[in-house]
């Protein structure tokens, strides 16, 4: 089991990450800015402010893309689950995105888990199983038959967060670490940038929801995230995120007066339940 300051690390990283969706879901769905324009915008205001961020904290150290901190696995699996995902979003509902995200990223962690010789106890992958049941319930009603470009690139979004999660777990500062891979996952967005950035079709709201995506709930919210990865297994990581899209629908009720439902409960109860059978589950 975690310990109490990891558990308010993972909430907190899990609640930036609800706010991630939910700003994503706002600037893509309602089309205030194009895929291109808020990955570019996203992934350089994440770099920005991490870079001051750190340079705050390290009283002027110098550092580069040569340091022992850049990882550029790190930076390439950032960048492959940013663009993906936000191309994908423009053929798939958001329930049926959820499912195809978050079944990928399970899939990834338990199998090259698997291939590196770890154990999974089967209390965890029943953990697993019940927390996916509950989300499914949760996102079924709002799912439809998936556009197949729209759901491959979503798969391979999925399989590129949880490769980038279990990067994490080498990380030996997780600030700087987050700071390098947002500015190497920024490298190919300039190279890209005449054919990626379409600025005619951004809204002056979807340039501040991928400017609030990218310095807060993805920068800041990615650094905690590599704090706290380390400290805890690889299924964990992956399990606990299931309770993203109950942390956003929960936020619909508390913001947006959404009605509360017995299927949400249910869900609810679910997630959180199985998420804290595997946590408990040492392995």
């Amino acid at each position: 089991m975690p310990s109490l300051k990891n558990q308010l690390y993972i909430l907190v990283a899990m609640v930036a990450f609800a706010g991630n969706s939910v700003l994503c879901r706002l600037a893509l769905a309602d089309s205030q800015i194009d895929p291109g324009t808020f990955t570019a915008i996203r992934l350089i205001s994440g770099a920005f402010t991490l870079f001051i961020l750190v340079n705050l904290t390290r009283s002027g150290r110098r550092f580069s893309l040569f340091s022992d901190d850049f990882n550029l696995k790190g930076s390439a699996l950032l960048f492959g689950y940013a663009i993906c995902f936000s191309y994908a979003y423009i053929d798939l509902a958001t329930g049926t995105g959820a499912l195809l995200l978050f079944g990928a990223v399970q899939l990834t962690i338990i199998i090259v888990s698997l291939l590196a010789g770890i154990k999974l106890k089967a209390a965890a992958i029943a953990g697993v199983i019940i927390s996916f049941s509950g989300l499914a319930i949760l996102l079924l009603p709002g799912a439809t038959q998936p556009d197949l470009t729209g759901a491959i690139l979503m798969v391979v979004s999925g399989i590129c967060w949880g490769g980038y999660t279990l990067n994490g777990k080498s990380s030996s500062n997780p600030l700087v670490s987050t700071q390098l891979n947002f500015i190497g996952a920024s490298i190919p967005v300039f190279l890209l940038l005449p054919w990626l950035v379409e600025w005619d079709s951004a809204s002056r709201e979807g340039i501040l929801y991928a400017l609030l995506s990218g310095s807060i709930a993805s920068g800041l919210g990615y650094a905690i995230w590599y704090r706290v990865v380390k400290h805890i297994s690889g299924l964990q990581a992956g399990v606990v995120q299931l309770s993203v899209p109950v942390i956003a629908a929960l936020g619909g009720v508390l913001f947006v007066s959404e009605p509360i439902t017995v299927w949400f409960l249910v869900s609810s109860l679910l997630v959180l339940g199985g998420i804290a059978i595997t946590l408990v589950t040492k392995g």
